[in-house]
């Protein structure tokens, strides 16, 4: 195998910035008897602590009571019910019981997508009304069955990990990451058994997409086998959750966000980083994405996550109240998005990017 990656000097955790980390760990799921008026959100792995203690804060209560709930999106396959005193609203087309909104749980960017868009419309008919918002790491303007809207509230660096004895070098430009994602033979080596196989997360999962564009692949070609040396989503018969290392060996390369690494390995959230490293990219050390940076300007590749709700509850209170506009309730938890290692998002509350829908 013929390879032009430099490599470089290793990155340890030690020596990234913690960024004010490691003060407790973010809730997980509301209690079991969430009240009815909870805006019930899904959704994105990549924003679900951070979200988890945002709707936690007092900050983001109203008249001292909590508008927000976030569930998480694992363990995957588990059941949640955000809403369980709207008896029989949950059907069987989303997996659940008709149990009030007892639910397969969500997993990833784009099942919390489509529990929102089947809580608001099914078939033409009204949604079930148990799930007001989601979580998302990828932005997707595709036509649903109601218009949603995308707001943005937080700025992620997302980079490349491998294992602390990879055989993969530790420094490599974009370029050649992109090489190794397109199965380039002078990377990757030739198959069956490919030197380097680079990983993506499970279906639906925001980071995935993400850092498909990003690579310069399409979903659709990966799940037709055009990029053979990929791990697809799977491996070993375990789903490859995003923002795990824990099936990462010394062949392998997968995508991390930066601030999930930190608050893994800082005890801020559960760490599941197993034996990766943050690799440097074009030159630049992961710790130069800075959260009390709005713009993080020189990490070369960050992305917005948002919060989704329904296109016409943009002017309606509480959705306006916690999501709409720099002064909203969420966009206000500057501490909170930086203490999770996010930077704040200069566009934070902006209602711009709208998904066209029926209604």
């Amino acid at each position: 195998m013929r390879t032009t990656i430099r490599l470089a000097a290793p990155v340890l955790a030690a020596g990234l910035v913690a960024a004010g980390l490691g003060v407790g760990t973010a809730q997980a799921d509301p209690p079991a008897a969430a009240p009815t008026s909870y805006l019930a959100g899904v959704g994105s792995d990549t924003s679900q602590d951070v979200m988890n203690a945002i709707a936690n804060s007092s900050g983001t209560f109203i008249n001292n009571q909590q508008v927000l709930g976030s569930w998480d999106a694992t363990p995957p396959g588990s059941s949640i019910n955000p809403h369980p005193n709207l008896t029989g609203a949950r059907a069987s087309y989303a997996g659940g019981t008709g149990t009030g909104c007892a639910q397969t749980r969500p997993n990833g960017s784009g099942a919390g997508r489509t529990n929102l868009e089947l809580s608001l419309a099914f078939n033409g008919n009204a949604g079930d009304g148990c799930i007001q918002w989601s979580r998302s790491s990828a932005l997707n303007l595709a036509a649903a069955p109601v218009s949603i809207t995308y707001i943005p509230f937080a700025i992620d660096g997302v980079d490349f990990a491998i294992t602390n004895t990879s055989v993969v070098p530790r420094s490599v430009n974009l370029s050649d990451l992109q090489a190794i994602y397109h199965c380039d033979p002078n990377f990757v080596g030739t198959g069956p058994n490919f030197a380097i196989t680079p990983m993506l997360p499970q279906a639906g999962s925001g980071t995935r997409s993400f850092w498909e564009t990003t690579m310069g692949i399409t979903d659709a070609d990966v799940n037709n086998g055009v990029y053979p040396c990929i791990i697809n989503g799977t491996k070993n018969g375990q789903v490859i959750e995003e923002h795990s290392g824990t099936l990462v060996d010394d062949k392998s390369i997968v995508p991390f966000s930066i601030p999930k690494y930190l608050t893994e390995i800082y005890g801020t959230i559960a760490d599941v980083h197993g034996r990766t490293l943050l690799g440097v990219l074009n030159g630049v050390y992961p710790s130069l994405f800075n959260a009390g940076n709005a713009a993080s300007t020189q990490w070369p590749v960050t992305r917005e996550l948002f919060n989704v709700i329904r296109t016409s509850q943009v002017g309606t209170a509480p959705f306006s109240t916690e999501f709409v506009g720099s002064n909203s309730l969420v966009c206000q938890q500057t501490a909170i998005i930086q203490r999770f290692g996010f930077a704040v998002d200069p566009n934070c509350g902006s209602t711009t990017n709208v998904a066209p829908g029926a209604a």
